[in-house]
């Protein structure tokens, strides 16, 4: 770590931003009565008795005269869902609060919905910081969500993971003359895949259903009229093959049919397909929110982008189902 006595102000504002954040709007509303709002990350909590917090403003933003003359604002903890709406009010040029249907609260600031945390202020000091205005207001109601909030660190929006306290092992010393321990990460993504696998085959063994039928299913039933050449691009990752026996015994139940275009055999998906796939994924968006039950939002957020970041990196070429056709 190198210690900077020369001040550089580009690495002191990336020195802050090793501070992971949440995100806020603050709004009030100007002299005319129009609705203001900015983006900040600048809040704190000042005091429990009495409830203060504070955040600050750039003596240069345009909004600076609104929220000095009207004694109440609003601070909106964001949810992580409300990426877009944080973008939208650090921009300038735009109508900020368009389509937005706000609350009602306590005074004529405006009230954003949807939020993880909110808290409806007045204003009770202000104060000279520097090129900033420092607002502490007085906390006069204030409301939560069980909502994961969105985190900022490094520059960049985050999701925040919770750390467990005691009810796991962390950083599992190896067994002797092995260096193999729990905390391997190919142990623990081959672990909870494998467990996650045992659910879905109880699920699937009530319907007479095989995994790689399963996945074949799933696969007609974002892509229709694939080929089995095709079919096996989406599900080789899987480690099982589409064969053609497995095939026609879909075809057999009436979960599949055959199709010829130009001289190629393509399948499609049948009615009776369709609703025993789409049966199928209730179940599992019903096991996923079991898990969400027990790790919670915001830990599956976090997990799930995770994972996307994973699949990305290591993807080895794969065909993407979701991409437009």
């Amino acid at each position: 770590m190198t210690t900077r006595t020369s001040f550089d102000p580009q690495a002191f504002r990336a020195a802050l931003g090793t501070f992971t954040t949440g995100v806020t709007i603050i709004t009030t509303r100007d002299a005319d009565g129009a609705p203001v709002g900015v983006t900040a990350n600048s809040f704190n909590s000042v005091s429990l008795n009495p409830p203060l917090v504070l955040w600050s403003l750039a003596k240069s933003a345009r909004s600076l005269p609104a929220f000095s003359s009207n004694p109440f604002f609003n601070v909106h903890v964001l949810a992580a869902a409300q990426e877009g709406l944080s973008g939208r009010f650090a921009s300038q040029g735009t109508d900020k609060f368009d389509g937005i249907e706000l609350d009602e609260g306590i005074s004529n600031a405006p009230l954003l919905p949807q939020c993880t945390a909110r808290f409806q202020c007045h204003t009770a000091f202000s104060y000279d910081g520097g090129d900033h205005v420092i607002y502490v207001g007085e906390v006069r109601a204030f409301d939560r969500s069980e909502q994961p909030p969105l985190v900022y660190q490094g520059g960049q929006y985050a999701l925040a993971a919770r750390r467990p306290r005691e009810e796991l092992r962390l950083a599992s010393p190896p067994p002797p003359e092995c260096s193999y321990t729990e905390d391997l990460l190919g142990y623990l993504l081959g672990r909870s895949h494998y467990q996650m696998l045992h659910l879905l085959r109880r699920m699937l063994s009530g319907h007479s259903l095989d995994e790689g039928s399963f996945f074949v299913l799933s696969v007609l039933c974002i892509r229709d009229k694939l080929t089995l050449e095709e079919i096996n691009a989406f599900v080789g990752y899987t480690g099982i093959d589409a064969t053609e026996q497995a095939m026609e015994a879909l075809e057999a139940r009436r979960f599949v049919a055959r199709e010829r275009v130009r001289r190629e055999i393509r399948y499609v998906l049948t009615a009776d397909g369709r609703e025993v796939v789409l049966r199928q994924i209730a179940l599992a968006k019903a096991q996923e929110e079991d898990l969400a039950d027990k790790l919670g939002a915001g830990d599956v957020m976090a997990l799930k982008l995770l994972l996307k970041r994973l699949v990305a990196s290591t993807d080895p070429g794969l065909p993407d189902l979701w991409a437009p056709r």
